[in-house]
């Protein structure tokens, strides 16, 4: 191991890993360092690291001054933009696997939420990538995130092994009835 990616390796267990694993991944490690380029790989949940990836590297950056970029190695195909998603019909293994996240969801899932007037809808679904809208009370809900990464994901990891990932595309500054409202700052 470089001296690089053992200084990253001990920022992470510092101060990041504890987020990442809060956020429902199970780790996140240096799988690359060279010329100042740190490639991470995410264990468990690739998609609970993405919407933070910007802060980790941030933070990687700050307490190890030889970083100057970070990555993450892809689990699998990245997570397409929501303008390239196909319609859930248009590709039969996109429309199959929606569909099975559909019913995953509207038999597992949605009935333990409705109990705090949640829902969880499939947005669409592309390469593997499952994309979720939360609605009712989760849309804005502080535990949004830990009932994704901790409650849904693990749920259809299990139900769907062609699943790469979950992204939660919701508009969560949107919620007018948060379950659980978040701080206000």
């Amino acid at each position: 191991m470089s001296d690089l990616a053992a200084e990253v390796t001990a920022a992470l267990g510092r101060s990041i890993l504890p987020s990442v694993i809060a956020r429902g991944a199970a780790g996140l490690r240096v799988v690359a360092a060279e010329d100042g380029v740190v490639t991470l790989a995410a264990d468990g949940s690739p998609g609970a690291v993405l919407p933070i990836l910007g802060r980790i590297e941030a933070q990687l950056r700050a307490a190890v001054p030889g970083v100057t970029a970070v990555r993450l190695a892809a689990a699998g195909p990245p997570p397409p933009e929501a303008s390239d998603l196909p319609e859930a019909g248009d590709l039969p293994e996109a429309g199959d696997l929606a569909e099975a996240a559909r019913a995953v969801l509207d038999a597992e899932i949605n009935p333990a939420i409705a109990a705090h007037r949640g829902r969880v809808c499939v947005a669409g679904v592309a390469g593997g990538w499952i994309r979720v809208r939360l609605e009712g009370g989760c849309q804005g809900c502080s535990l949004a995130e830990v009932t994704l990464r901790q409650g849904i994901e693990p749920v259809l990891r299990a139900r769907l092994p062609a699943m790469t990932g979950l992204v939660d595309v919701t508009e969560h500054e949107a919620g007018t009835e948060p379950f659980f409202s978040p701080a206000k700052r």
